[in-house]
C-alpha cells in the first residue's frame, strides 16, 4: 500500500529566489512597443509645455514619461528593489507538498493552492509556473528533492 506523498522544505526569500522567481516567469519586451505609454507622456507634457497651460503639470508628465522609460529599460532592477523592500524578503518560507496541494507559511503570508484549482503547470528549466485563479506562482526547484519534483510533473 502507497503512503500519502508528503515534502516539507525551508527557504529565505532573498535576492537570489527573486531574481530566479523573476527570470523564470517574467517574458522582457524589449520592442519599442514598450515605451509607448512613456513616450505619450513626454509628448503630451511637451506639448503642454510648448502651449504655456501649466508648467508645472506639464514638466510632471515630462518626469513621469522618464521614470516610465527607466522602469521598462531597468524592469528586473526595478522589480527585485520593490521586492527586497517589502517586509516579506528575508524571511524564512516552509513550503509543504502533499496530496491536497502546495502551501507555504511565513510570518506574513500563509497560502496554498489545492491540486484542483491549478488550470496550468508549467516545468521551466530551474522551477515550476503555477497558474490558477488567483494569479501565478513560482516554486524553485532548488528547495525541492528529486521526488518533490517528480510528483509536482505527475500531478501536471
Amino acid at each position: 500500500m502507497n503512503s500519502p506523498f508528503s515534502f516539507t522544505s525551508r527557504y529565505i526569500l532573498d535576492k537570489t529566489h527573486f531574481s530566479e522567481c523573476f527570470d523564470e516567469s517574467v517574458t522582457i519586451d524589449k520592442s519599442p512597443r514598450a515605451y509607448y505609454k512613456a513616450i505619450g507622456f513626454i509628448l503630451v507634457g511637451t506639448a503642454l509645455l510648448l502651449t504655456g497651460t501649466n508648467a508645472y503639470a506639464s514638466l510632471f508628465l515630462v518626469g513621469l514619461g522618464a521614470l516610465e522609460a527607466l522602469s521598462v529599460k531597468f524592469k528586473k532592477t526595478w522589480w527585485l528593489w520593490r521586492q527586497m523592500m517589502s517586509k516579506a524578503a528575508s524571511n524564512e518560507v516552509k513550503l509543504t507538498i502533499d496530496e491536497q496541494g502546495i502551501s507555504s507559511e511565513s510570518i506574513y503570508v500563509n497560502s496554498s493552492i489545492l491540486w484542483s484549482e491549478i488550470t496550468e503547470l508549467t516545468v521551466t528549466n530551474r522551477g515550476f509556473l503555477i497558474k490558477n485563479s488567483k494569479g501565478m506562482n513560482y516554486i524553485s526547484k532548488r528547495s525541492l528533492d528529486a521526488a518533490a519534483i517528480e510528483f509536482i510533473k505527475s500531478k501536471a
